[in-house]
């Protein structure tokens, strides 16, 4: 018999958040795990532990992602991959490539560089094991730099000529109820045999026109906000909130509802070996350089970047933000914590590098309700034909 939730293959899952936010809405399991770094899966391990979550039936998987192209584990996944058919409704492969090669502020070597070929093997994966469906995240040079956009459409085109069904778009963590500015590229598809089987009519084009984000809020309303700009910092200070923004987007808000100074977590943090002295000199709210940013208690964060020597500062404390802070940040819930066995750069890389809990619901969310509550079934009005030229139209 069946199962009614839809199977989920996780790849470059990290800690993951993205998991948590698809298996939260209760409609999902994930069956398999794939991350390169012993550090994060230690860290996936353990806090599905803590939660009470069922480990994955086909395991966790400590590898590149090519090892499943290539060698024995290419099988594996296969014959994992039939036997979920079998047993559940719908099968999904989720997962983000490393990001830095297409990120300006990081590597930005492309599609050569050594992350950046994990993008396409990502997508080769799919092509050879043709899941129903699959959600791809980004940075949003691959989608806005003129040079990896072309990479990006060899990509779609790829899918395309494998029976997948397209829909993208830019979107801010923010929009899903995060506290952070946080931009990506989200592409999500479909195969056309299940499109099929849920009584879609379709017509041979390749790109989703009614496919309904679920969205919270709208970066354009929420940036025209007039947000508290800069204080001076005083340790220990209280600050009067304002009337005028959503406090539901703020990190104090987030702080709270964590319980932040009661977490796990909550004195996990790097200290100066230099002394404070810089730590009371910045303005609570100055966020615009590339390290050294002080959040404002009463706005959402700039984006979840810890490495690199980006270093956040705690609002009205003389300290960086803690673990627990930054799991705060991420939308993450307040029972979420990260073991104290693990090194504090790797609990910062990862949680940098996660996908913000409630942008994963949010997106969870949104291919359920294309698949069964979509109210219109007949495609031939809801795609756009293209070819390879036309791509770029569908930005």
């Amino acid at each position: 018999m069946k199962s009614d939730k839809i199977g989920i293959f996780s790849f470059f899952a990290g800690a993951g958040f993205l998991d948590l936010g698809f298996e939260r809405t209760g409609f999902y399991e994930t069956l398999f795990v794939n991350e390169y770094h012993k550090a994060f899966m230690d860290i996936y391990i353990a806090s599905r532990k803590s939660l009470k979550i069922a480990p994955p039936q086909y395991g966790h998987h400590v590898c590149d992602i090519t090892d499943f192209l290539t060698n024995l584990n290419s099988l594996w996944l296969k014959n994992d991959l039939e036997e979920a058919k079998k047993n559940y409704k719908h099968i999904g492969f989720i997962g983000g490539p490393p990001c830095p090669d297409f990120s300006v502020a990081g590597k930005n070597r492309g599609k050569e560089g050594e992350n950046g070929k994990l993008s396409g093997t990502y997508i080769e994966l799919i092509c050879s094991n043709k899941p129903d469906f699959f959600l791809f995240e980004n940075v949003k040079g691959l989608y806005r730099t003129k040079k990896h956009r072309e990479f990006f459409d060899s990509l779609k085109l790829k899918l395309i000529k494998s029976g997948y069904y397209l829909t993208e778009k830019l979107i801010n963590s923010i929009e899903f109820g995060a506290p952070q500015n946080r931009e990506r590229i989200i592409l999500i598809g479909f195969q056309k045999n299940m499109l099929n089987n849920c009584g879609f009519k379709l017509n041979g084009s390749s790109i989703i026109k009614n496919f309904n984000w679920d969205q919270k809020y709208n970066s354009k309303d929420i940036f025209k906000i007039e947000w508290p700009s800069q204080n001076l910092f005083s340790e220990n200070s209280t600050l009067p909130k304002p009337d005028n923004v959503p406090m539901e987007l703020t990190v104090e808000y987030w702080f709270k509802k964590n319980e932040v100074l009661e977490h796990p977590n909550s004195s996990h943090y790097f200290t100066p070996r230099a002394g404070l002295s810089k730590f009371l000199t910045i303005n609570e709210g100055d966020d615009l350089k590339k390290s050294y940013k002080r959040l404002h208690r009463w706005r959402y964060s700039p984006t979840a970047a810890y490495g690199n020597n980006e270093v956040h500062l705690h609002p009205y404390k003389a300290r960086r933000i803690s673990v627990a802070e930054a799991l705060a940040i991420q939308s993450l819930p307040k029972e979420f914590f990260i073991p104290s066995s693990i090194t504090l750069s790797n609990m910062f890389k990862t949680i940098g590098n996660g996908v913000p809990y409630l942008v994963g619901y949010g997106l969870a969310q949104s291919i359920l309700n294309f698949i069964f509550n979509n109210p219109i079934k007949d495609l031939e009005v809801a795609y756009e034909q293209i070819n390879g030229s036309e791509l770029s139209s569908i930005h």
